[in-house]
This record gives C-alpha cells, sequence and structure tokens, in this order.
C-alpha cells in the first residue's frame, strides 16, 4: 500500500467515525435506511480531498470535519435520489442493492430528504468554526447542490438520455452534477484556511479540472472496467441512452482528454501555497483509479 493510499483509508475512516458521531436521531426505518447508504463506503473523494487540502495549508483537519461530514451526506442523499426509478433505475450501488431495493421508494425518498436537511444542522452547528465562516459554507453548498448546481445538473442528465449532446453540453452537465460538490470541497477548505478567500480563484479552477477528471475516468470504466470494482455493471452509460466522453471523443481520445484535464489540475496546484506533494498524488489517482 502506498504512503497516498495508506492516509487516504485513513482520512475515510476518520469521516466515517464522524458521520456516525453525526447519526440521526431517533431509531426508526427512515434512519435506518439513511445509514444503509452512508455506512455502504463509497470513496468518500470530497471529504477526503477537503481534509487533505487544509493539510496541504496547515490547518488541523478537524476544524473542517463536520464541513466534510455534511458535504458526503448531501453527497450521499444525491446517489439514493438518483437511483430511483424516476431518474436512473439502478439496482445495485456500491456493489450491494441500492436504497428504494431495500427499503421501498418512499422511504429512499425520505433517507434522502433527510440527509440533506441534516447536512446543514450538521454544518450550522460546527463549534470550530465562528458563526461567519458556517455561514458562508452553509450558502456555498446551498447553492452547490441546489437548484442551479447539483439538481440542475441532475435535470440536464435525466433530459440528455436517448439524445445526443455536445461535448460542451456534457461538460457543463458535469461540471453541475458531480464538480460542483467537487468544487465546494475545494472552496471550502480555502475558506477556513484563509477566510478571505486569497487563492479562491486557484482553487475553483483546480476542482473544474479535477471535477472533469473524475467524470472522463468514470466514463472509461464504464466501457473497460470491472464490475465487481465499480459497483455497477459495467456498459449501463450505454444501456441507459447516455451520451459519455467515449460515446463522443472515443476511448483514445477521452483517455487524451483525461490527461489534458489532469495536467491543467496539477498546473492549479504549483500556484497554491503550501505542501501539495500529496494533493498531487491524489490527483494523478483520479485518472488511473480502477473503481
Amino acid at each position: 500500500m502506498t504512503l497516498l493510499h495508506a492516509h487516504i483509508k485513513e482520512l475515510q475512516q476518520e469521516v466515517d467515525v464522524a458521520m456516525t458521531a453525526h447519526q440521526y436521531g431517533s431509531k426508526h426505518t427512515v434512519s435506518e435506511a439513511m445509514s444503509y447508504s452512508i455506512e455502504n463506503g463509497g470513496k468518500r473523494l470530497r471529504p477526503v480531498l477537503l481534509l487533505m487540502l487544509l493539510e496541504a495549508f496547515g490547518v488541523p483537519k478537524e476544524k473542517g470535519m463536520a464541513t466534510a461530514v455534511a458535504l458526503e451526506m448531501i453527497h450521499t442523499y444525491s446517489l439514493i435520489h438518483d437511483d430511483l426509478p424516476a431518474m436512473d433505475d439502478d439496482d445495485l450501488r456500491r456493489g450491494v442493492p441500492t436504497n428504494h431495493n431495500v427499503y421501498g421508494e418512499a422511504v429512499a425518498i425520505l433517507a434522502g430528504d433527510g440527509l440533506l436537511t441534516d447536512a446543514f444542522n450538521v454544518l450550522a452547528n460546527d463549534e470550530n468554526l465562528d458563526v461567519a465562516m458556517r455561514l458562508k459554507l452553509v450558502r456555498l453548498l446551498s447553492a452547490a447542490a441546489g437548484s442551479t448546481g447539483m439538481i440542475e445538473g441532475q435535470l440536464f442528465d435525466m433530459e440528455a438520455e436517448e439524445r445526443s449532446i455536445s461535448l460542451n453540453e456534457l461538460k457543463q452537465l458535469h461540471q453541475l452534477k458531480t464538480g460542483k460538490l467537487i468544487e465546494f470541497a475545494c472552496l471550502a477548505a480555502g475558506f477556513i484556511a484563509e477566510p478571505t478567500g486569497k487563492y479562491i480563484h486557484r482553487l475553483r479552477w483546480f476542482s473544474t479540472h479535477l471535477g472533469l477528471a473524475f467524470q472522463i475516468q468514470d466514463d472509461i470504466l464504464d466501457v473497460e472496467g470491472e464490475a465487481e470494482k465499480i459497483g455497477k455493471p459495467v456498459g449501463s452509460d450505454v444501456e441507459n441512452g447516455k451520451s459519455t466522453y467515449v460515446s463522443l471523443l472515443g476511448l483514445d481520445g477521452a483517455k487524451e482528454m483525461l490527461q489534458i484535464e489532469i495536467n491543467k489540475a496539477l498546473e492549479e496546484l504549483d500556484a497554491l501555497p503550501g505542501e501539495m506533494a500529496m494533493l498531487k498524488e491524489l490527483t494523478l489517482y483520479v485518472a488511473n483509479r480502477d473503481k
């Protein structure tokens, strides 16, 4: 195991412990369904990215842990709703049955609603940050996840099924659906580390390139990945009639675009202060992951 993988695993475990500590009021079917999706793991890319940036800036990661938890709760809610029959109608998520296949559609919808709503409660009550910073982060996260962010991206994704879209439209779709929460992870770390936002423009561009690289690699894995590793059937995007970077550019073209986005992300890291070596390794890992 490399130093990067060991550190990612350490941060994932810390996030998991923190998320468990924040769960979930009275015990009932909805809280059980919320826990089911939270505890099914996943890469925890967004909270890990946030915490690694704080470390790179020399800020104790505890200052960002509640923000990381809130971010992952919102990401998990989006996956529960994304899998519903009215949207992607998926049967597997992270290699196990999707929430609605275990608890039914109504409870799955409520579990997603609960995670979304509770996330802002976690963030608003974070005593590691002053009130002004909590308000800033609530505003940033609600914009990233809301009707002009991730939700708009999900709508674009649904509308794009069974029709051809351009490369620019596909990039816009993913910058909203996938990229906005990755952007929040980077901007949140920047504001927690440096409240005046001195390097926010660099972090925003870094997140843009990293988010696109992440999605391009997802599309590549949908063609040449292993179902056991990616946790869903290979070829599901083609089956659902979705435009992807592979369908628009071909496999070699998608790999070339992936490398361009990774190189641009690394250039932005070079312009940031702090110790960015681990973040550079993480960026390269995004391009080379197999799940």
